[in-house]
């Protein structure tokens, strides 16, 4: 395995490898841009590299269903960090090209709903071709391909295009959370501020059969961050979902939660443990009275005591 290569969704310029360039780690590897968020976590899966950065959920829109779709299938890979970029486009356009004159423009199928409004008011007759990603657009104008094309502005150096109009975004505060995953391995120790990736599958469909895998959750105290169904590919109504949760594996809350979710599931795939990106342990809510370690040890111990007719 390249211990010292890091892969990202592709090519130069993309806003996967301004958010990659602020892990500190960053600075000592080989970036490797790929064409794909299949080919960066297949590299990782096949000993390419390391570890990859891959987008999976923006602001706007949610999940990044290629990547969860990823991580839900194939050779099994744990998320090791997480990265929340705010997001602002720039249009970019070959030098001396003028707003009237754009009839084609392009972008990451992502980064569509993200500038709808904005097309809609200044350039409401062009027409929209999705690219692999924003800088693969960018390198797309720069091959007289497209008249335009949104992508960060730091984008247009590479590609020799300059910004024509420049913090472009329908949504105020708009960010993406870009997740690094590498091979399995134990996680790291919890810090306090943490979120935990589980992707489920029902045993079968029945009333009642999502509220009864949230229940698992929901009696420990443990606070649901995000939860996405995606087709299992089975057939219609198959679905698995994508769930982040707070909190460590090694909290008991959560780790009585899986063990709860694995007694019900067909399938359950622990996807990680890591770090909550800009959030601090003095911003992390307080658990619920019953839900801390503590008491679930005290718990613990009191049915061992009553077994041992102590209690």
């Amino acid at each position: 395995m390249s211990a010292t290569r890091f892969t990202y969704l592709g090519p130069e310029g993309t806003f996967t490898e301004a958010a990659l360039r602020t892990l500190p780690e960053a600075a000592t590897r080989e970036l490797v841009p790929m064409v794909s968020v299949p080919a960066a976590l297949d590299a990782v899966r096949n000993g390419e590299a390391a570890a990859a950065l891959v987008p999976i959920e923006n602001s706007v829109e949610g999940g990044v269903t290629a990547t969860l779709d990823e991580l839900a299938s194939g050779e099994p890979l744990t998320i090791y960090r997480e990265v929340l970029l705010p997001i602002a486009f720039a249009l970019l356009v070959r030098p001396g090209t003028k707003l009237s004159e754009i009839k084609t423009v392009t972008g990451h199928p992502v980064a569509q709903p993200q500038v709808r409004n904005w097309l809609r008011a200044h350039l409401p007759d062009a027409l929209w071709e999705s690219a692999a990603s924003n800088a693969d657009g960018a390198r797309l104008v720069q091959e007289g391909r497209f008249d335009a094309a949104f992508a960060g502005e730091f984008a247009a150096a590479t590609y020799g295009l300059e910004p024509l109009v420049t913090e472009i975004h329908d949504a105020e505060n708009a960010e993406t959370r870009f997740v690094l995953v590498g091979r399995p391995a134990r996680p790291a120790a919890p810090t306090g501020a943490d979120k935990t990736s589980v992707v489920l599958w029902l045993g079968d469909d029945h009333p009642g059969a999502l509220l009864e895998l949230l229940q698992e959750f929901a009696v420990r105290g443990v606070n649901l961050m995000l939860i996405q169904s995606r087709p299992t590919g089975a057939g219609i109504g198959n679905y698995c979902f994508a769930v982040d949760a707070e909190g460590h594996i090694s909290d008991r809350r959560v780790g009585e939660a899986l063990m709860g979710l694995k007694r019900m599931c067909p399938k359950v795939r622990f996807l990680g443990s890591y770090p909550r990106a800009g959030v601090a342990i003095e911003d992390v809510s307080p658990l619920r009275r019953g839900t801390s370690d503590v008491e679930f040890t005290e718990a613990s111990d009191w049915l061992a005591r009553a077994q041992d007719g102590r209690a």
